[in-house]
């Protein structure tokens, strides 16, 4: 049976094509839930509203869930609250922007 953790470590490969950073560091994903073993339902945003590439980002987001073993559905739901920023990153996502100059803090 899949778990988060297996669903995280997944969308660790999936980038932001705008700030070369995966989407879990980036804190773009919001929520992961398993309505049934076999069924994903994830949250997330983008790192701002017009983000031209979001149809395709949460196409790959729902494509990576999909590989992960054990998954047979996934669902992908594009939010916008709480809006994104840089202080929603990870730990590691904050030490990669502050080294690309973003402000974290």
């Amino acid at each position: 049976m899949p778990t988060k953790e297996d669903v995280l470590a997944a969308l660790k490969d999936v980038y932001d094509p705008e700030i070369p950073i995966n989407v879990v560091d980036l804190g773009l994903i919001y929520r992961v839930d398993f309505p049934t073993p076999e069924k994903v339902e994830i949250d997330m945003t983008l790192t701002g509203m017009g983000c031209p590439v979001g149809p395709a980002m949460v196409e790959q987001v729902r494509g990576t869930v999909l590989m992960v073993p054990g998954v047979k559905e996934a669902a992908v739901a594009l939010v916008w609250r709480p809006p994104w920023n840089p202080k929603l990153a990870t730990d590691d996502g904050k030490v990669m922007l502050s080294a690309m100059g973003v402000p974290v803090d």
